[in-house]
C-alpha cells in the first residue's frame, strides 16, 4: 500500500472510532473504556501524519513503532468491549478487523524499512 491509501485508512478508522465511542452507554464503565479507545484509536492516524514527515528512516521507523503500538492498544480496547457486551458484536467486529489489518500492514511497513536500513548499513 502507499502512503496516501494507509493515511486515508487512519482517517477512516478514527471516525470509525468516534462513531463506535458515541454508541456506548453513557455508564461509568462505558465512559472510562471509552476515554481509552478514543485516545488511542484516533491517534494513529495523526502519528502516521507525523512518520510521513520524518527527518530521517530511524524517526520513521520510531514513529511508525508508535503508529503500531497506538493500533495494538485499540485493538485491547475492542477485545475489553467484544468481552464484555457493552456493545453489540455486529457493531464492533468490522472495527476490530480493521485494527487488525492495520496492525499487520504498519507491523510489515516497519520490518521492511529496518531491513532497508541494515542493508544500506544505516
Amino acid at each position: 500500500m502507499k502512503g496516501e491509501d494507509i493515511s486515508d485508512r487512519l482517517l477512516e478508522f478514527a471516525v470509525r472510532i468516534i462513531q463506535l465511542v458515541d454508541a456506548l452507554p453513557n455508564t461509568p464503565v462505558g465512559r472510562h473504556i471509552g476515554g481509552q479507545v478514543l485516545g488511542c484509536g484516533t491517534s494513529p492516524g495523526a502519528n502516521y501524519e507525523e512518520a510521513r514527515g520524518a527527518e530521517s528512516k530511524a524517526d520513521f521507523v520510531h514513529k511508525l513503532g508508535i503508529v503500531l503500538k497506538e493500533l495494538s492498544e485499540t485493538r485491547y480496547w475492542i477485545k475489553v468491549l467484544i468481552k464484555s457486551k457493552l456493545i453489540p458484536l455486529k457493531r464492533i467486529q468490522g472495527v476490530f478487523s480493521e485494527s487488525d489489518e492495520l496492525c499487520k500492514i504498519i507491523g510489515k511497513s516497519v520490518i521492511t524499512v529496518k531491513k532497508k536500513q541494515c542493508r544500506s548499513g544505516r
